[in-house]
């Protein structure tokens, strides 16, 4: 291949981007992808030289997104990685995750583009590549509309900054390994750059904010945080995360999910199953562009090898019929496909959740059972569930409480989104609640199907957007739970597909902490659980005839058994 390194690329403000090039050996005009990120295009250029590394190798690392140069090449592709404004090799300032407090990713890659779109080695059918960071910020390109950028093809993409970093209010600490350079993350290459917050908040604002923070228990508790709010310099793009635990206009302004209804060129959306990670957003993102479009759901585990050498295939015949115009009949293929975890099956639909979705009750009922079935008697005889937290400054264990169904008779799939509706009384004034749903088999061996999770406080409904299977909560504001009322919560389960086999339980487990190694949270990057409750609390879930507690889960008529349709 010929490579062209540091080539300095000129934005309408003046800033120039860095940029490394390579194309195929021989001259002549090629379709072009464009790979961007804070992460460092030296790094990326660790695809030529290192063999894909899976987890739990101790080589992988989550920050290599970019793709397999040589592999894109020798597709007759020219791959261009460049460094977003403010890392790197490349001028200006980034403010803000994916810069969104400052001069905005977006508006780089139209200038890219079509800055591209002029040189004499491309055809002027550009499109983009990579994964994660790579791939949120290919919606904001897109929704800005350069004329030469002709698809997408969007993999483990993270839409709704907000959600990013908060599930149901709860803090998940998962981006900080990425924006600090964590155990398995390179971490961004940065040279100039700034929090949002520093830029819209004013000094006043700021030393209230962070007295707000380092007064809550849940931080307060938690040392690494109370050191970094002191010391608010040193990791700037977590630094907006740990000062802005509200959804609102700080982080919906300009995020993707904000613009992906102005996004019109075709995109093929690909997101691995990952129990909270990134699922529902490409979902709800899929939903919103308006061009041709396309989705594929993988099975586990959640995080691709690096450089994802297992979804190159499918991303080079996407490409090569809108970049190349090579009719391989991709776009003839059903709308969706998703892979049924316990079949080892695919499904191929034209809608995601299949239209015919059955939304069942299952209810919490006593000796920790559930059933289709409510519970009859009242809180006099059903007396509640509960456990007694008490926080990590005084013990390492995450207690829990459980109710598991009968054997299941038949195999039956659940494939959607689900919600739990419980009853709980605390005796302070927040907490936190994570539900999860497990496929248990035979010999009580735990499958995790799905996960759900609601800080306490966070608990109003936004009513206009919210369903019965998928309540929804806009995290505007938190208001401080009564102490010993029992208050219905609505908690959101993250889709999933799963074929419960005949013979399997299922079991819902609710927790306000959960186990900082557990397994589940081994398959995702350094630092994949959230942040614990800080205050010793006992909950009492009530579960009778005048509080019935349920799940709602997702389930596919017989007729559409998986086993039978393929």
């Amino acid at each position: 291949m010929e490579i062209k390194k540091n080539v300095l690329i000129p934005m309408r403000d003046g800033v120039n981007i860095a940029a490394d090039i390579y194309l195929p050996v021989g001259g002549g005009r090629v379709p072009a992808l464009l790979a961007l990120s804070p992460y460092g295009k030296e790094l990326q250029a660790q695809s030529l030289t290192l063999p894909p590394q899976a987890r739990p190798s101790a080589l992988w690392n989550g920050a290599i997104e970019a793709g397999d140069i040589r592999a894109v090449v020798n597709h007759g592709y020219a791959h261009i990685i460049a460094d977003v404004r403010g890392t790197g090799g490349s001028e200006g300032e980034m403010v803000g995750n994916y810069n969104s407090g400052g001069h905005g990713d977006g508006k780089d890659i139209y200038d890219i583009v079509e800055w591209m779109a002029e040189q004499d080695w491309c055809d002027g059918n550009i499109g983009m590549i990579g994964i994660s960071y790579f791939a949120s910020v290919q919606i904001l390109g897109a929704a800005e509309k350069p004329p030469h950028l002709k698809a997408l093809f969007v993999n483990g993409g993270h839409f709704d900054l907000y959600e990013l970093c908060y599930h149901g209010g709860i803090m998940w600490l998962m981006p900080r390994a990425s924006r600090e350079g964590r155990g398995g993350d390179s971490g961004n290459a940065f040279k100039k750059v700034s929090s949002k917050s520093t830029k819209v908040f004013s000094t006043d604002e700021l030393q209230r904010i962070t007295k707000e923070r380092l007064d809550d228990p849940d931080i307060a508790h938690w040392s690494d945080f109370v050191h970094l709010l002191h010391y608010q310099d040193r990791h700037e793009l977590w630094m907006d995360y740990l000062l802005n635990p509200l959804d609102g206009p700080f982080w919906q302004e300009g995020h993707a999910i904000d613009v992906a209804n102005q996004v019109e060129i075709p995109v093929y959306f690909q997101a691995k199953w990952g129990r909270g990670w990134n699922v529902e957003g490409t979902i709800e993102c899929f939903k919103k562009v308006k061009g041709f479009k396309k989705l594929d759901i993988q099975p586990l585990p959640p995080m691709l090898e690096r450089p994802f050498h297992e979804c190159h295939d499918e991303m080079f015949r996407w490409y090569d019929y809108w970049l190349k115009g090579i009719d391989n009949g991709i776009v003839d293929e059903p709308t969706v496909q998703w892979f049924v975890e316990g079949s080892n099956q695919w499904r191929k639909e034209e809608q995601w959740p299949i239209k015919e979705t059955e939304y069942k009750d299952f209810y919490l009922r006593p000796r920790h059972k559930l059933s289709d079935k409510p519970e009859p008697l009242s809180t006099q005889y059903a007396h509640p569930d509960g456990f007694y937290q008490a926080p990590l400054t005084v013990t390492t264990k995450s207690e829990s409480v459980k109710w598991a169904s009968d054997k299941f008779l038949n195999d039956v799939e659940m494939t959607g989104p689900g919600a739990l509706y419980i009853n709980v009384e605390i005796d302070t004034e927040d907490t936190n609640f994570i539900a999860k749903l497990y496929d248990v088999d035979g010999n009580g061996n735990r499958v995790l199907l799905t996960t759900g999770y609601l800080k306490a406080s966070h608990r109003e409904l936004d009513k206009e957007r919210s369903t019965v299977e998928e309540p929804y909560h806009p995290h505007h504001r938190a208001v401080p739970v009564p102490r010993g009322e029992v208050i219905e919560y609505a908690i959101r389960l993250y889709p999933f597909s799963n074929l419960i086999k005949a013979g399997h339980r299922i079991e819902l487990e609710l927790a306000c902490n959960e186990s900082v190694d557990e397994e589940n949270a081994k398959l995702l990057p350094p630092d994949s659980y959230h942040l614990p409750s800080g205050r010793a609390t006992m909950h009492k879930i009530y579960r009778d005839c005048d509080h019935l507690s349920r799940l709602i889960l997702p389930v596919v008529p017989k007729e559409l058994d998986i086993t039978s349709k393929f």
